[in-house]
């Protein structure tokens, strides 16, 4: 795997949700090819260029128009994965999904490490994370969570901006 330590000395983003599905459903939706076409409510494609486990990679083009690659650093069975993600030939930011129980209740949380200002001192990074970034970031991460619990609930493919527009990815 890649040397992370860059990557996470930046300011997070995340999002935690209780799902009320089983470990192995929640594995299956988010490992299976092109499944941002179902949950997602900002990806108009998701195409899968190699498939499944470390290696993987497939291309996120949100509504907006945004093209990102992801890039798979980690596949772990029914607990998670890490990614990479951003535009081709352009600094990416560092993703971790993680499933996991607090009690009988299964755990869906994404986190991020964005890209943006990561080479800076926390200092001057302080006021653009907190006042726009993580706010944005954390509003984003919330779609595409709540977007896989409605999946799972009702096996229906998410709407665009099925839980209001974003204005980076809508």
């Amino acid at each position: 795997m890649k040397d992370i330590k860059n990557f996470t000395k930046i300011w997070k983003a995340q999002y935690e949700m209780k799902i009320d599905s089983s470990v192995a459903s929640i594995w299956e939706i988010i490992t299976k090819p092109k499944n941002l076409e179902l949950v997602h409510p900002f990806c108009k494609s998701n195409e899968t260029i190699n498939w499944p486990g470390v290696g993987s990679k497939d291309i996120l083009i949100y509504h907006s128009g945004l093209k990102y690659i992801r890039e798979f650093l980690t596949w772990d069975k029914e607990k998670g994965y890490s990614l990479l993600i951003g535009e081709k030939n352009k600094d990416r930011s560092y993703v971790v999904w993680k499933i996991f129980k607090i009690g009988n209740d299964n755990h869906l949380k994404i986190t991020v490490y964005p890209y943006f200002l990561r080479d800076y001192p926390k200092l001057v990074s302080f006021l653009p994370y907190h006042l726009l970034i993580i706010p944005k970031l954390t509003e984003y991460l919330k779609n595409v969570v709540r977007g896989i619990d409605w999946y799972l609930k009702t096996g229906k493919k998410i709407e665009k901006n099925q839980f209001g527009k974003h204005s980076w990815f809508s």
